[in-house]
């Protein structure tokens, strides 16, 4: 096989479906791989055998370009191209045979028991004071309180200050300041 080469670019980046599963994936593959190489990396992504694997190459517009069957040759030999569909079929195998949650065995823990864990998120969170475990200083929560009043004053007085079709600029963290013009002075309903 050293005898060949690819002359087109080496990596070709194609996307992968199976009937295994309803979904698919982007893949980025050589070119000079042989078929069966590109098999066994299949494995991986479609959870199919590669001696129980048949590939279908098909275009961007989901024409069936050839069916890849001789695992000697290089994939490359084959009209693959950016943005082709590769379509991995394993009669073995059912669609969404690994998508059906309700086959799995789920662990369950009571609550009473999961308090009691010392190895838990909870357990971590209850003893760096983290999340709803914070502690809460009265004084704090009061300052806070405070501070976000003020903020209300400021832009009600800033908002009385303004009228519809005045001119703006509005800035939001991390995107460029936006001009424009005053179409509504109130409070958002959500």
């Amino acid at each position: 096989m050293s005898e060949f080469s690819v002359i087109t670019q080496s990596i070709v980046t194609i996307n992968v479906t199976s009937s295994a599963n309803s979904f698919g994936t982007e893949r980025r593959f050589q070119k000079d791989l042989s078929v069966a190489d590109l098999k066994n990396k299949l494995e991986l992504l479609t959870g199919s055998q590669s001696a129980n694997m048949k590939l279908e190459l098909y275009s961007k517009d989901n024409k069936l370009l050839s069916k890849i069957d001789n695992d000697e040759v290089m994939f490359g030999s084959y009209p693959v191209d950016d943005g082709c569909r590769l379509h991995v079929v394993d009669s073995t195998i059912k669609l969404g045979e690994f998508e059906d949650l309700s086959k799995v065995e789920k662990f369950e823990m009571k609550e009473d028991d999961y308090a009691k864990r010392t190895d838990s998120v909870r357990a971590f969170k209850e003893r760096n004071k983290m999340g709803r475990f914070a502690e809460t200083d009265p004084e704090e929560l009061k300052r806070k309180e405070e501070e976000k009043k003020e903020k209300e004053l400021q832009q009600k007085t800033k908002a009385e200050a303004m009228k519809v079709g005045d001119r703006c600029e509005v800035k939001v963290v991390g995107q460029p300041a936006k001009r424009g013009t005053v179409k509504y002075i109130g409070k958002e309903n959500n």
